[in-house]
């Protein structure tokens, strides 16, 4: 083992070659992490490891990093396994880093995605830590197909932290969308509601405190009682932040960012799933072009769909009404090949 004071160390042989990863800690980003995590993230940073694994030089510069998404929250890899050649070697059942030129790597990598053959993109995994409003924290959930460790409001008090969105993130309810958004509020009314937000969190928590009888600090008030931590806590708006663990494969994964890094998701899951992406590039490069191309910046279409543009490149004219096309499916259509309606 390789002791180089105030660096994290690692390396791995692969097809006869030494992998060599450090990271100078006086290089590092300001953490947004609370004092006592950063504390361990300092102590993580100094530690060196001897592997035989592989490992990826780029996200290793990116471990112990807690990038910040939105106004108090963070997202930071805690761990991973696995690469672009691990996804090979899965598909090829083979060992060692293969005979393959880089080349047809990239080639297999593409036809598994197009043709969705996903077990080999399961062989790879990584691990988030994440902190996260309440209510972005519900829709997470919703992709069953991971693992979670979550904050227990049970055991430990939560801090007083809650999100307030920006004012060019206040908006109207969507007129053609049941669940998107409209025209941004502005001036008064934009003012008053973030007022409302903000002083509803802080009245919530003061009282989560009082019925509690108890903050970070100890007791409060030495001749009451107080009520119990799993029953305060159902006090708290839905803004606050809580934190997570998430494990998750690389398909699933990809699955998770299709849908949350979409210009159609709620903007406060996008903004950690665009963090996400980025971290996913540095990770493993041959998979994230090829999801791009084939999966976030591709589209999807009926059969009937199909057969509108197939007429539409021949020259004939297409009506909604004769497509087989509801006039929702129609619209996204139109605006998905760029066509006014």
């Amino acid at each position: 083992m390789i002791q180089i004071e105030h660096m994290f160390v690692a390396w791995s042989e692969q097809g006869g070659q030494t992998n060599l990863v450090t990271t100078n800690k006086s290089q590092l980003p300001k953490s947004v992490a609370a004092p006592e995590q950063e504390s361990e993230l300092l102590a993580l940073r100094s530690l060196s490891f001897e592997t035989h694994r592989a490992t990826v030089l780029e996200l290793e510069k990116l471990l112990y990093k807690a990038f910040p998404v939105l106004d108090r929250g963070f997202i930071r890899v805690v761990d991973y396994m696995g690469d672009d050649n691990a996804v090979v070697q899965a598909a090829r059942v083979s060992y060692g880093a293969g005979t393959k030129k880089l080349r047809e790597d990239r080639g297999l990598i593409r036809y598994l995605i197009r043709h969705r053959h996903t077990t080999p993109f399961e062989m790879c995994e990584i691990k988030f830590h994440v902190k996260l409003p309440i209510f972005v924290a519900r829709q997470w959930v919703r992709h069953r197909t991971a693992n979670i460790n979550e904050y227990s409001a049970r055991y430990s008090l939560l801090d007083n932290e809650f999100y307030v969105p920006a004012p060019e993130n206040l908006a109207t309810q969507s007129s053609v969308n049941r669940q998107g958004r409209g025209a941004v509020l502005e001036g008064e009314e934009a003012a008053r509601v973030i007022n409302m937000l903000r002083e509803d969190a802080i009245q919530a928590h003061a009282h989560y405190v009082e019925m509690m009888n108890e903050d970070n600090d100890g007791m409060v008030h030495e001749d009451r009682k107080g009520l119990a931590r799993e029953l305060a806590r159902m006090n708290l708006t839905l803004n606050f932040y809580t934190q997570w663990y998430w494990k998750v494969n690389l398909h699933n994964l990809m699955h998770f960012l299709s849908l949350r890094a979409d210009k159609h998701a709620q903007f406060e899951i996008r903004a950690y799933a665009d963090v996400m992406l980025d971290i996913f590039k540095q990770w493993v490069p041959l998979t994230y072009e090829a999801f791009c191309d084939y999966r976030l910046g591709a589209v999807e279409m009926s059969a009937q769909a199909f057969k509108v543009v197939q007429g539409l490149i021949a020259g004939k004219a297409v009506e909604q009404s004769e497509s087989g096309l509801s006039k929702r499916e129609w619209r996204e259509l139109m605006g998905a090949i760029g066509r006014d309606i």
